[in-house]
């Protein structure tokens, strides 16, 4: 937990970057894991590359339940065994699903907080349902790079569903008026996994290189990280 005073000018103590994923799945073996907003449609095409955060953690839970509303799931949802399934439903309507008997060790809501219209209350619904469990969140950072040089050539990156982009100091806001009694906010390198998918020849080795070059300013500059995660208890 960040001690701040919030002047324009105070300098916050941030940690190297870490891998997304890599955090994500270290958190996640062997523990039951409800997996919030966890069919991310738009980056399916890293299925099989050690990049898809769904197929990681599934590899290394003994359970392993998501929950999302694509239209792009069918109504029953995708079963891949007895312990690995998304669910099509609403976040916010979990008691509506066949998992209140299940005592989840890890809540993940990975890259969906910028997606939602109030996080605090997303926030409040998980601390009235799962009190004392680990929740991990991920997010893009409002300061990253990646995107302050891209708007020097007038360009952002951003979905068409993202309401909204946090810094370091407005996560450790959300989530002091959220009254968790502890976290942490920890920076995640930026990859471009999907571009390098669907590239070739020069423009890939380019987009190699550019990630790197990226990653080497993220590690020396750690509040210029492509996103970051929080680590609460509940």
């Amino acid at each position: 937990m960040a001690t701040l005073s919030y002047t324009p000018t105070e300098k916050i103590s941030v940690n190297r970057p870490v891998s997304r994923v890599g955090y994500i799945t270290r958190a996640c073996v062997n523990k039951k894991v409800l997996d919030l907003g966890c069919f991310d449609e738009t980056a399916l095409v890293k299925e099989n590359t050690g990049n898809y955060l769904f197929n990681e953690i599934s590899k290394v839970s003994s359970l392993h339940i998501g929950v999302d509303n694509s239209a792009l799931l069918p109504p029953e949802g995708l079963i891949f065994t007895d312990t690995i399934k998304i669910l099509r439903a609403n976040i916010y309507e979990l008691d509506t699903l066949d998992i209140n008997n299940i005592d989840f060790d890890v809540i993940i809501a990975g890259e969906l907080i910028e997606h939602l219209p109030n996080t605090l209350d997303f926030f409040a619904v998980l601390k009235k349902k799962f009190a004392g469990k680990r929740l991990i969140c991920s997010t893009p950072n409002a300061t990253s790079f990646s995107n302050m040089v891209l708007s020097l050539s007038k360009r952002e990156s951003a979905h068409i569903d993202h309401l909204q982009v946090y810094s370091f100091k407005t996560l450790n806001t959300l989530c002091k008026v959220a009254k968790f009694a502890d976290w942490q906010i920890i920076p995640y390198h930026v990859k471009f996994t999907e571009m390098i998918i669907r590239s070739g020849g020069i423009k890939k080795q380019m987009v190699n290189m550019s990630e790197s070059i990226i990653n080497g300013i993220e590690k020396l500059f750690p509040m210029t990280a492509g996103g970051y995660l929080i680590d609460v208890i509940i």
